[in-house]
């Protein structure tokens, strides 16, 4: 973005993270998404309308009205644009042309849909349902129905997410568990229960080693399901950061941070690596329903009850006072990457054998070893 763009950004005081707040819906935005290389923006409202917003300008640049009776409590955009997808309180899956505005195939349940996501082949979709408890994937292409999994929960579902590999469908729950169900077999293979209350949310890694879930009992849990260390140890867990229930979550990219959304109107950033809170962002004036990172993790999108969505420039977070104070109190080392110059964190544990290169510099040479037993320093705040 341009330096006289990113002037008319306003800014966080506290944080000093700039941000932009797109304005344009009537009524709570309850999903977002960054499109077509986070060049557009995408949203869902309860107003029943779905709104492109330009990522640069933050204006509305498309809008499609009246795609549902009523509510659409989740949505989700091919990552190209080309088409996207809603579910409805009016019992309705929609799949829609975003060129033409046509729904291009409908599937009508028994009872009221509350998420849907279209899986990363672009092959299948899902939704959830709420009366129902059940998970219904379909074929994209014809609209086949091929999984019906009634009563796979024993209460609302609240969430449903592809896994990397497009082999598992994961669920949340308000009986406050989360479910994998595989694709291969038909058949649920794995039960997660740990938090208490409702599990509203959750977000696996690309490399699928990390899983997290979001629930109203104020806290994440994060479990290692690669290796099922979690059967003998149990989750870690995430919290203190949010006064409320946290409605939403998910990884960055490299999944060493999570992001996370509350009904205390906060947004959290979590240093996964070190089990921290890295900063806290605040400007929302309701519930926050739904948010993301970019893929190149320079930018938060989050929604609200508040009608709008924000957009949170965090791409120098490391350099932000408060954040570095965080990390001190904490007792995460903070260190110069000796090859980009960029601030980055690391445990005090690892103190004996310190890494002196950032993990974006160690991604972009993975053919040299990186680590060092040399003693580095620790930067002032």
């Amino acid at each position: 973005m341009e330096d006289n763009e990113l002037r008319k950004w306003d800014s966080e005081d506290l944080a000093t993270v700039r941000i932009k707040v797109l304005q344009g819906h009537s009524e709570s935005v309850n999903s977002c998404q960054f499109i077509q290389n986070t060049q557009k923006i995408f949203s869902a409202s309860e107003d029943c309308s779905i709104r492109l917003w330009n990522f640069r300008t933050g204006k509305c640049i498309q809008t499609y009205d009246n795609l549902h009776e009523v509510n659409i409590p989740q949505a989700h955009s091919l990552p190209d644009g080309s088409k996207f997808l809603t579910c409805g309180w009016d019992k309705k899956l929609k799949l829609w042309d975003a060129e033409t505005g046509q729904c291009i195939l409908e599937k009508t349940h028994e009872d009221f849909l509350t998420c849907c996501q279209v899986s990363h082949d672009e092959k299948m979709i899902a939704c959830g349902s709420d009366l129902g408890k059940a998970l219904r994937v379909y074929d994209l292409q014809s609209g086949e129905c091929i999984f019906d999994c009634k009563g796979l929960h024993e209460s609302s579902i609240t969430s449903c997410k592809f896994a990397p590999a497009d082999d598992k469908v994961i669920t949340t729950s308000m009986d406050r568990s989360a479910k994998f169900f595989d694709l291969v077999t038909g058949t649920p293979t794995i039960k997660l229960v740990g938090h208490t209350n409702i599990v509203s949310s959750c977000s696996i890694t690309s490399d699928e080693r990390k899983f997290a879930t979001a629930s109203w009992d104020k806290s994440v849990l994060l479990w290692d399901v690669a290796t099922g260390m979690y059967r003998s140890q149990g989750p870690s867990a995430l919290k203190g950061a949010h006064d409320g229930s946290i409605s939403c979550c998910s990884f960055s990219a490299d999944g060493l941070f999570l992001v996370t959304g509350s009904y205390d109107l906060s947004v959290v950033v979590w240093d996964v690596e070190n089990s921290v809170q890295k900063m806290k962002l605040q400007g929302h004036f309701g519930w926050i329903n739904d948010i993301c990172f970019s893929e190149d993790q320079d930018w938060l999108l989050s929604c609200s009850k508040d009608k709008t969505v924000r957009l949170w420039n965090i791409a120098d977070s490391d350099k932000i006072p408060i954040v570095l104070e965080n990390k001190k109190a904490q007792g995460v080392k903070v260190i110069k990457c000796s090859k980009c110059a960029k601030p980055f964190s690391m445990s005090q544990l690892e103190s004996f054998r310190d890494v002196t290169v950032c993990v974006f510099c160690r991604l972009a040479s993975p053919e040299k070893s990186w680590l060092s037993f040399s003693e580095t320093s620790e930067q002032s705040a």
